[in-house]
């Protein structure tokens, strides 16, 4: 598996995704990411470290991932990140969370003590399919409940069960409320949760050639695109 990559388009910058301990929820019906996770804290602490050697720092801008949220990697690591950001004069940094960490969320940014971009799996603005159907346990009822919190959302699009106009209002919902988000075209993995290729097919149709030339909308059209994973 791939863990470093560079992202050389859009918001430029360099990408690491870690291991870490398992996701605090670990119940969302369409994910499997979290098989990469680990109870081992010693080979979490090694392997990570590995990967943060990559780190160069040629884009002033970083982002850490992992299967779950950022407050799920080892403390070790965090501090080794804090020290990476002070040499490498990293100037911006990306991390992610799950909703059950909101009131964390302020902790991590002075920890940090750089301007960080909060991403979120929001999946979609519809409640009641974001939380009844892909279990996503993010009960937050309006916009504003989020951006008290996150900055970035990320939404998937392609799910059966999805429509066009729930698709079209997450989209209209991003472009006119947040300065960065990010789209994933979802992919068929061990779930039980399948992929609408005609909802796929209709989605890049019609809007690929704008969300592409959107400087502050990231889409992956394989949950490979940044260049880590599997």
């Amino acid at each position: 598996m791939n863990r470093y990559s560079k992202i050389t388009e859009k918001v430029k910058r360099e990408i690491v995704l870690l291991k870490a301990y398992p996701c605090i929820w670990g119940k969302c019906s369409f994910c499997d990411y979290i098989l990469d996770n680990s109870s081992d804290k010693e080979e979490i602490i090694k392997t990570n470290e590995e990967i943060l050697r990559n780190i160069t720092g040629e884009y002033k801008v970083l982002e850490v991932i992992n299967s779950g949220s950022c407050f799920e990697i080892p403390k070790e690591n965090l501090l080794l990140i804090k020290e990476i950001i002070k040499e490498k004069k990293i100037e911006r940094l990306f991390l992610e969370s799950h909703w059950c960490y909101k009131n964390r969320i302020k902790d991590m940014r002075e920890f940090f003590e750089i301007p960080i971009t909060f991403k979120i799996g929001v999946e979609t603005f519809d409640y009641d399919f974001r939380n009844k159907v892909l279990n996503k346990n993010a009960k937050f009822i309006g916009i504003d409940e989020l951006k008290k919190y996150f900055d970035s959302p990320c939404i998937m699009v392609g799910i059966e069960g999805q429509t066009k106009q729930m698709i079209s209002r997450d989209i209209e919902i991003l472009l006119n409320n947040f300065e960065h988000a990010t789209i994933n075209v979802f992919v068929n993995n061990s779930t039980k949760v399948k992929r609408d290729d005609e909802l796929v097919k209709w989605f890049i149709e019609e809007y690929k050639e704008l969300l592409d030339k959107n400087d502050k909308i990231d889409v992956l059209y394989n949950n490979t695109d940044f260049g880590v994973g599997d």
